[in-house]
Protein backbone atom coordinates (compact mmCIF):
# COMPACT_ATOMS: atom_id res chain seq x y z
CA UNK A 1 0.00 0.00 0.00
CA UNK A 2 2.41 2.51 -0.95
CA UNK A 3 1.96 5.70 -2.68
CA UNK A 4 2.85 5.76 -6.37
CA UNK A 5 5.47 8.84 -5.70
CA UNK A 6 7.47 6.07 -3.39
CA UNK A 7 7.55 3.92 -5.82
CA UNK A 8 8.65 6.22 -8.71
CA UNK A 9 12.12 5.86 -10.02
CA UNK A 10 13.74 7.95 -12.70
CA UNK A 11 14.57 6.72 -16.81
CA UNK A 12 18.11 6.13 -16.99
CA UNK A 13 17.61 7.37 -20.61
CA UNK A 14 17.64 11.28 -21.32
CA UNK A 15 15.19 12.65 -23.74
CA UNK A 16 16.90 14.74 -26.01
CA UNK A 17 13.75 15.40 -28.11
CA UNK A 18 12.82 15.00 -31.99
CA UNK A 19 15.88 15.98 -34.26
CA UNK A 20 15.46 18.70 -36.49
CA UNK A 21 12.25 18.01 -39.07
CA UNK A 22 13.22 18.35 -43.11
CA UNK A 23 10.68 17.99 -45.54
CA UNK A 24 12.98 17.31 -48.87
CA UNK A 25 9.74 16.50 -51.20
CA UNK A 26 7.64 19.48 -50.07
CA UNK A 27 7.74 22.60 -51.03
CA UNK A 28 7.69 24.75 -47.68
CA UNK A 29 8.49 23.94 -44.24
CA UNK A 30 6.60 25.75 -41.70
CA UNK A 31 6.72 25.72 -37.75
CA UNK A 32 3.50 25.39 -36.09
CA UNK A 33 2.53 28.94 -34.03
CA UNK A 34 2.13 27.52 -30.00
CA UNK A 35 -2.03 28.41 -30.77
CA UNK A 36 -1.53 25.35 -33.27
CA UNK A 37 -1.95 27.33 -36.35
CA UNK A 38 -0.26 27.74 -39.19
CA UNK A 39 0.55 31.08 -40.71
CA UNK A 40 0.40 30.78 -44.44
CA UNK A 41 0.35 34.13 -46.95
CA UNK A 42 -0.89 36.09 -43.38
CA UNK A 43 -3.82 33.96 -42.98
CA UNK A 44 -4.25 31.36 -40.19
CA UNK A 45 -5.00 27.68 -40.33
CA UNK A 46 -6.38 25.92 -37.59
CA UNK A 47 -4.14 22.77 -37.12
CA UNK A 48 -4.15 21.49 -33.73
CA UNK A 49 -2.08 22.46 -30.08
CA UNK A 50 -0.42 18.74 -30.19
CA UNK A 51 1.76 20.14 -33.08
CA UNK A 52 2.35 23.35 -31.30
CA UNK A 53 6.10 24.50 -31.83
CA UNK A 54 6.49 21.73 -34.30
CA UNK A 55 7.52 22.16 -38.14
CA UNK A 56 5.31 20.74 -40.85
CA UNK A 57 5.88 20.06 -44.70
CA UNK A 58 3.14 21.52 -46.89
CA UNK A 59 3.26 20.57 -50.55
CA UNK A 60 0.66 22.30 -53.54
CA UNK A 61 -1.05 19.63 -54.71
CA UNK A 62 -3.56 21.54 -56.97
CA UNK A 63 -5.03 24.90 -57.44
CA UNK A 64 -5.36 26.37 -53.99
CA UNK A 65 -5.23 22.73 -52.11
CA UNK A 66 -2.01 22.06 -50.03
CA UNK A 67 -1.19 18.75 -47.94
CA UNK A 68 0.09 18.97 -44.32
CA UNK A 69 2.45 16.71 -43.23
CA UNK A 70 4.05 15.38 -40.01
CA UNK A 71 7.03 13.40 -39.88
CA UNK A 72 5.84 10.28 -42.38
CA UNK A 73 1.75 11.03 -42.04
CA UNK A 74 0.00 12.95 -44.02
CA UNK A 75 -2.22 14.96 -41.69
CA UNK A 76 -4.88 16.07 -44.49
CA UNK A 77 -5.35 18.98 -46.91
CA UNK A 78 -6.25 22.55 -46.70
CA UNK A 79 -7.48 25.39 -48.85
CA UNK A 80 -5.44 28.33 -49.31
CA UNK A 81 -8.31 30.32 -49.97
CA UNK A 82 -10.80 29.31 -47.67
CA UNK A 83 -8.26 28.71 -44.82
CA UNK A 84 -9.69 25.05 -43.90
CA UNK A 85 -8.08 22.28 -42.93
CA UNK A 86 -9.83 19.20 -43.76
CA UNK A 87 -8.05 16.13 -41.71
CA UNK A 88 -7.46 12.53 -43.45
CA UNK A 89 -8.52 9.22 -41.80
CA UNK A 90 -6.33 8.65 -38.45
CA UNK A 91 -3.18 6.72 -38.97
CA UNK A 92 -2.69 5.64 -35.46
CA UNK A 93 -7.05 4.47 -35.15
CA UNK A 94 -7.79 1.48 -34.87
CA UNK A 95 -7.91 -1.14 -37.79
CA UNK A 96 -11.02 -2.92 -38.73
CA UNK A 97 -9.42 -6.45 -41.04
CA UNK A 98 -11.68 -8.27 -43.39
CA UNK A 99 -13.15 -11.34 -42.11
CA UNK A 100 -11.62 -14.29 -43.81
Amino acid sequence: MHCPAERRTLSPRIYAGLPDLDYPFHHKAVTITTCGRICYNRKKINLSLVFAGQTVGIKHIENHIWLVSFIDYDLGYFDDETCRLEPLQNPFGPKVLPMS
